[in-house]
């Protein structure tokens, strides 16, 4: 599989997303973020919008957000329990499984992802990452857990101009959790959890500054 050339259109895809501001419905609303919804394009479920301002420098709130195995970010996110480098691609692609713990009260039991994850730089010091689903022969399915599928998924950290401790940050997604799940349960977890993402990455940005 040319995992790179997957990873490409998956960004050209996000950065389509975050330049369309079409059919969103707005499903919940915080102090932190507003969370967005439309059909997805890529299967039967939905896309989700998260967007935000973070009071931290967008290489502090990065850092907490980069997919690295032993990064900060399986220590504030609750609905990350571990990253684990699959194949290096290159500087910038990787191969990643993500282990996700059970969630909404044992109704969701625990998954695992296998992504590509492509992490990219634009010129206005934007950072993004850029995610999706592949095979790869040396992480099969494995016991214990439901396999589920992230489909173009991931974030774009941007900076603010004349607000330098600030970062808006804008997250895609849109999963299939695999397994047999009620949608009633599925469209009450996805906003929520992305709610309590915003809330939980606000706090862990004042303890794992770079």
């Amino acid at each position: 599989m040319n995992y790179r050339a997957v990873a490409d259109t998956v960004a050209e895809k996000l950065l389509g997303y975050s330049r369309d501001d079409t059919g969103w419905r707005v499903c919940k609303r915080t102090n932190e973020v507003c969370v967005s919804w439309r059909p997805s394009s890529e299967y039967s479920g939905n896309l989700y919008k998260g967007e935000g301002i973070i009071k931290a420098a967008p290489k502090d709130v990065w850092e907490c957000l980069k997919p690295v195995p032993e990064g900060p970010r399986v220590k504030w996110d609750k609905n990350v329990k571990s990253f684990e480098l699959i194949e290096m691609i290159n500087d910038t692609v990787s191969v990643c499984r993500t282990v996700t713990p059970s969630a909404a009260v044992g109704l969701i039991s625990p998954r695992d992802f296998v992504d590509v994850i492509l992490i990219k730089q634009y010129e206005n010091g934007t950072i993004s990452s850029n995610a999706t689903h592949v095979e790869h022969p040396n992480c099969p399915p494995k016991p214990h857990y439901v396999r589920g599928f992230n489909h173009p998924c991931g974030c774009f950290c941007a900076p603010i101009a004349g607000e330098p401790l600030k970062t808006h940050l804008t997250m895609f997604f849109q999963t299939d959790l695999g397994g047999y799940l009620p949608q009633s349960v599925l469209e009450s977890f996805f906003p929520s959890s992305m709610v309590e993402f915003y809330s939980n990455l606000a706090k862990a940005v004042k303890i794992f500054k770079a």
